[in-house]
């Protein structure tokens, strides 16, 4: 059986990078790879396993475009407007809280968050089928 281990996005900046993901999600480098051309840095948060692997080329120096294939990483969160206030606080940018309904019931409440490259993250009251 197949078990998810890391999703890789490609980013421009290293340090501003890091920077964004320890504050916004408490993700801390699990694992740092040096290369020629590029690195790989797997970032993880202590409570789980999954990785989000950063992609830095060295020689690039344009933006990455996200294209229209990208749709984006979702996390959960014991508490929503917490987390939306302290987004705000430390000037992360967060998108506005939605209560996402399916038939009358709320599917889910959240917000986005982009980070510096243009990746959307997708932040989760936890509970019901995001539990």
């Amino acid at each position: 059986m197949a078990k998810p281990v890391h999703s890789m996005i490609r980013v421009l900046d290293e340090t501003r990078s890091l920077d964004f993901y320890a504050r916004a999600f408490d993700l801390q480098i699990a694992d740092r790879l040096v290369f020629e051309d590029f690195a790989l840095i797997y970032l993880r948060h202590a409570s789980s396993p999954f990785e989000l692997e950063l992609t830095v080329n060295f020689a690039r120096k344009e933006p990455y475009l996200a294209g229209d294939g990208y749709g984006h990483l979702a996390v959960v969160v014991d508490d929503l407007d917490a987390e939306h206030a302290r987004f705000e606080q430390e000037k992360l940018s967060p998108g506005p809280l939605r209560d996402f309904k399916h038939d009358g019931a709320t599917l889910a409440r959240f917000f986005f968050v982009t980070d510096p490259d243009g990746y959307k993250i997708e932040v989760i009251q936890k509970g019901g089928r995001f539990g």
